[in-house]
């Protein structure tokens, strides 16, 4: 009887093995899914912030009565190089919420940027100005699916650090759930807009 109940807990003990292995090389491999898409994410904010020079010296020749919009995106792109986030700091939301306000600055600053650029149609002739517009589109295009690629990354990441027995796992590990993108004002998105075709 009592080596059935000594086997008994040897197979309990090399199924909880099993289980624990298992579950942290998922986890491994997880984390560095979700560092990858990560760093695509960067790497294209990066290529946006290192046009951003290149763009305003182009205006700034055509646009001299500009500064104030020229100086909003050049103070962006600074407080952009500024924050700095890596893999291991996406749990922090204080520091991902600065990181997210930051590149929103710098989307508003550009929009300015580009709004401004259309009142004057030398510059918009201009083929270095064509091509400078050309590369910020595409790689918003690009910011565009690096986001979306790193959100499902951390949503399958998340999802499965909590189910069990993979929680376990990570509470032993101390792993915790990664920072998700959000939508700048989620409040007004979220109101129906008022629409009054009587005025």
């Amino acid at each position: 009887m009592k080596s059935k109940s000594l086997l008994v807990i040897l197979v309990l003990i090399i199924i909880g093995g099993f289980i624990f292995f298992k579950d942290y090389n998922s986890i491994q491999t997880q984390d560095e899914a979700v560092a990858a898409s990560w760093s695509e994410v960067i790497n294209q904010y990066k290529r946006r912030a290192d046009l951003v020079p290149n763009l305003v010296n182009t205006v700034k020749g055509y646009a001299t009565h500009e500064k104030e919009v020229l100086t909003q995106v050049t103070d962006a792109r600074a407080k952009v190089g500024s924050i700095q986030i890596n893999a291991d700091q996406l749990t922090d939301p204080t520091l991902f919420s600065k990181f997210q306000q930051a590149q929103s600055d710098l989307s508003s600053a550009l929009s300015r940027l580009i709004a401004v650029s259309e009142n004057y149609p030398d510059l918009k002739a201009n083929t270095l100005y064509q091509d400078l517009m050309s590369q910020l589109e595409g790689t918003e295009n690009r910011i565009t699916v690096a986001r979306g690629r790193y959100i499902e990354t951390v949503k399958n990441f998340n999802s499965y650090i909590r189910t069990l027995p993979t929680k376990w796992v990570a509470d032993i590990l101390g792993q915790q759930t990664k920072q998700q993108f959000t939508v700048d004002n989620e409040k007004q998105i979220s109101d129906a807009p008022a629409v009054n075709f009587g005025q």
